[in-house]
């Protein structure tokens, strides 16, 4: 499970923030609490902000760190850059908008318990980046008797010894012969396959990040397929059971080989109906799954990183899980995630939303509700609506109508609203 997300200097966020997600002690929805490691850990995590206000930037850096420990091996080697470029190699963006950060290094860091090892083990680990280079690398471990000892893994800094713990000599000897100054050694580690460094690349490989927000991403996701759906009619009718808690109308899937014409061409691709009940027949209407409704589309591109992340603990982090959804809809996926019978393997929900239907007491905890607002100076800032404190030092109460407050403004991370009279050609002053 992911404790605590930090990262510093990273888009339009230009100060160390923290996505915690550790429960704070209020008494409410005392049931969204897990135990683990000796610390009490929630499962969902829901961020409002305004458009523009940088909301999407917190999944963009969890989503940055993931894609940099999982491809970093492939970075670097070549003077002339072309390996960076036929990898994808990407840049991190610092904060642009003030000289001294366009300078600094960009920090990312997770503090996570690893349900894989079922062992109560928290790791630290984290990296900072300056440009095209690994400037700061480091991997600590507390055991779950530990109250505050964490143990160096490794630690590695700019211009100085790397150091290396519990490695044998012949592992450290080809980190160093191979690693340079685009590469992680978690990423490299994985690559010479050292366990104890690939197990750190392989929870962020066990989490599942979506941008629903992406219309490209959209289309692409909807077209993957569950594991096993084209051989296996038990996960057709188990697809079927998922779209019947929201939609009964689909009954079934027909799956068909399409035959390729080139013959050079040996990926498989398939044709899915969705079979719908007619309303004077027994017998089911064939519709390709593609003309089914954007809703339904997105639920079904849904559907294997839910499956994925419940079945192994996982944690599912969505950008504008909203969007083309209608909210009672959202609110069952929430639910879902908060469930102990369906949720036994403590997955987590993290997502961007402007969905106010779901800021309620009567569903979240003020510490699972958190607001991202930007500043006159155009920085983002990250805080939990449990650690909010308005202008004479008041906490939030348990029992306040906290979407009404919110869309009035009490708590920030709302649009500053003005008449859009430039639309007609005339201000109001003309009149």
């Amino acid at each position: 499970m992911l404790i605590q997300f930090n990262f510093k200097n990273y888009k339009s966020f230009r100060d160390e923030v923290s996505l915690d997600l550790s429960a704070t002690k209020i008494t409410e929805h005392e049931s969204h609490v897990v135990d683990i490691a000796n610390d009490k850990l929630l499962k969902v995590a829901a961020i409002y902000g305004a458009n523009a206000s940088g909301k999407s930037n917190v999944y963009d850096a969890f989503d940055y760190m993931t894609y940099y420990v999982s491809e970093s091996f492939n970075f670097g080697g070549e003077e002339d850059g072309r390996r960076k470029t036929e990898n994808n190699y990407m840049k991190v963006t610092p904060f642009l908008f003030d000289r001294r950060s366009c300078d600094e290094e960009s920090t990312f860091e997770v503090f996570y318990v690893d349900n894989a090892e079922n062992s109560g083990k928290i790791y630290q680990y984290g990296f900072s980046l300056k440009s095209d280079e690994v400037v700061e690398e480091w991997l600590y471990s507390k055991a779950k008797t530990s109250r505050n000892n964490y143990r160096t893994i490794f630690y590695r800094k700019k211009g100085e010894e790397l150091e290396m713990n519990g490695f044998s000599k012949s592992h450290i000897e080809n980190i160093k012969a191979s690693l340079n100054k685009e590469t992680l050694i978690v990423s490299l580690g994985t690559k010479l396959r050292i366990d104890k460094l690939k197990k750190v690349r392989d929870w962020f490989f066990n989490n599942e990040i979506l941008d629903f927000g992406d219309p490209a991403e959209n289309y692409f996701r909807s077209r993957v397929l569950p594991e096993d759906f084209v051989d296996s009619k038990e996960v057709q009718g188990n697809v079927v059971k998922y779209f019947a808690s929201f939609d009964e109308a689909i009954q079934d899937f027909h799956v068909e080989e399409l035959r390729q014409d080139d013959e050079k061409d040996t990926g498989k691709g398939y044709k899915i109906d969705a079979l719908h009940k007619m309303v004077d027949s027994q017998e089911l209407a064939s519709i390709p799954l593609k003309l089914e409704s954007s809703g339904t589309l997105k639920m079904f591109a849904l559907y294997p990183s839910l499956k994925d992340v419940l079945d192994h603990g996982g944690t599912l982090f969505v950008d504008e899980l909203n969007a083309r959804l209608h909210p009672l809809l959202v609110r069952n996926i929430i639910l879902t995630f908060l469930s102990p019978e369906i949720n036994t393997q403590n997955a987590q929900l993290i997502f961007t939303t402007h969905d106010v239907w779901q800021f309620s007491n009567e569903l979240l905890r003020r510490d699972e509700i958190w607001l991202v607002n930007k500043n006159r100076d155009g920085v983002s800032e990250l805080y939990s609506l449990a650690d909010f404190k308005d202008e004479e030092g008041n906490k939030v109460r348990r029992d306040e109508a906290l979407s009404k407050k919110y869309l009035t403004g009490s708590y920030g991370a709302i649009p500053a609203l003005k008449p859009m009279e430039m639309l007609t050609g005339r201000t109001l002053d003309d009149e």
